[in-house]
């Protein structure tokens, strides 16, 4: 009889034990309409204190969850709030992938459906999200003007200017410090100056066609190189 009392005893310490292993969560949000990864969703675990913003391949991270049923809201500029039902289970894959629906603005009398630029959208979710100082400028935004290079498009980001020689928006200046203490990086990979006597990139010779969004760094953050004053620009391609 103690035998099975004991028993009795070790069984349930070890349902109790499993009941509590704690499990990965990956959530990935995406466009319903183009199927693209949205980066600087917004998601939480409805009742507990769990917050997390997805990442650049639109893909947020929960650690230490309990087997069980939860809740999943999901915000994102732009985009309709979500609520999705999940059930996370032990020592199994927990990977959930969630769409969003483009959101637009209904009257009682009239509806009102406004063109928007995905991609600006997008840069505006990285802008809210970012530890820093950052402007970005997506390649929707740019192909609204008739600006052939990088140097005459930068321009037009807030508390830049640009340095013109030979007609040509050529040098970068962020903040209005000298173009040689500003960086400028395509696709996070520091780019070299042209000319020998100086550090400052030669902006009018990188055609806008070329790139996906342009990322101003007004204040650098300890994953970037201690070498720009300024700021950094990041150049992202197509």
């Amino acid at each position: 009889m103690k035998f099975f009392y004991q028993l009795a005893i070790f069984v349930s310490v070890l349902i109790s034990l499993a009941a509590q292993e704690k499990n990965l969560v990956i959530v990935k949000i995406v466009d319903e309409e183009t199927k693209l990864s949205l980066p600087g969703a917004a998601v939480s675990i409805e009742g507990m204190n769990r917050y997390a913003v997805t990442d650049v391949n639109g893909s947020a991270v929960f650690v230490d969850i309990a087997a069980g049923n939860y809740t999943l809201k999901v915000t994102y500029l732009g985009f309709q709030d979500k609520d999705e039902e999940i059930t996370v289970g032990n020592g199994q894959s927990n990977e959930f992938t969630l769409q969003l629906k483009s959101g637009y603005l209904e009257g009682e009398e009239i509806v009102v459906v406004a063109g928007r630029l995905r991609g600006q959208a997008k840069a505006f979710n990285q802008q809210k999200e970012a530890n820093n100082v950052i402007n970005v400028v997506s390649s929707d935004q740019v192909g609204r003007f008739p600006d052939a290079n990088i140097g005459d498009a930068i321009k037009r980001i807030p508390g830049i200017n640009v340095e013109y020689d030979q007609g040509e928006a050529r040098f970068g200046l962020i903040r209005g410090t000298e173009s040689r203490l500003n960086s400028v990086m395509i696709n996070g990979d520091r780019v070299p100056s042209a000319e020998g006597e100086t550090r400052a990139v030669q902006l009018d010779l990188i055609p806008s066609d070329m790139i996906q969004n342009i990322e101003v760094n007004k204040a650098i953050t300890a994953d970037m190189d201690a070498d720009a004053i300024g700021g950094a620009v990041n150049l992202v391609t197509r």
